[in-house]
């Protein structure tokens, strides 16, 4: 059954469930705003607010789009790396609903690949020993491993230097000027969440690559 608040004058009827759902809706946006706030304070992060992924398909209502879920709104400008808590707000109030993306090739590069090797990866990297940077899994299937910036260029003679070139690996590394969506955007989730050492220093992408690419490519065969 419903109830009323106010007066006697403008009585309003509030659904069943409505509260609830408002109070939903502000806890979203809270831990949005937090959690950008800890990406630019914390970690010395862009962040752009951007269009989310429904049902395989971009927010942004494009049938050509070629990055669902992870594209800048066009009318939503970046919140810089250094940003307060309550310059954070007043962005985020401006877009509320925003996905969350980083820009790639500025503080970091990331290594993507199928979610089943990542985790079996992930596995066996930190069981060796070898440095890790934040690894997020996305909705999509995949998972990203964050290194240092520069990946993207070295890729391929990383590849060819560790005997990889000639191999079918279904590994990428999304060049400078695209972006990922991070947490809690959507589904996104961190296997090892971002610290100060990992964030403003994550690993050479050399120390991963070689267990990476041995694990894609098994999954492959």
């Amino acid at each position: 059954m419903g109830f009323t608040i106010g007066g006697s004058r403008g009585i309003k009827e509030t659904r069943p469930g409505s509260w609830r759902r408002g109070r939903s809706a502000r806890i979203t946006r809270t831990s949005e705003v937090t959690a950008v706030a800890e990406y630019t304070g914390l970690w010395g992060w862009d962040v752009a607010p951007g269009a989310r992924a429904l049902n395989g398909e971009c927010s942004c209502g494009s049938s050509s789009c070629t990055a669902p879920g992870a594209h800048p709104l066009g009318f939503a400008p970046e919140v810089p790396a250094g940003a307060t808590l309550d310059e954070v707000t007043k962005a985020w109030s401006q877009c509320p609903g925003a996905a969350v993306l980083l820009p790639v090739g500025r503080t970091f590069d990331v290594l993507d690949v199928a979610a089943p090797a990542g985790r079996r990866a992930l596995v066996r990297l930190e069981r060796m020993g070898l440095p890790l940077g934040p690894v997020s899994t996305t909705p999509t299937g995949r998972t990203h491993f964050y290194v240092a910036p520069g990946a993207s260029a070295e890729l391929p003679g990383l590849l060819y230097r560790m005997g990889w070139d000639d191999a079918v690996l279904d590994l990428r590394c999304p060049p400078r000027g695209s972006y990922v969506p991070a947490p809690p955007s959507g589904e996104v989730r961190w296997l090892c969440p971002p610290s100060l050492d990992t964030a403003t220093r994550p690993p050479q992408a050399r120390l991963l690559l070689g267990t990476l690419a041995y694990i894609c490519h098994r999954s492959a065969a």
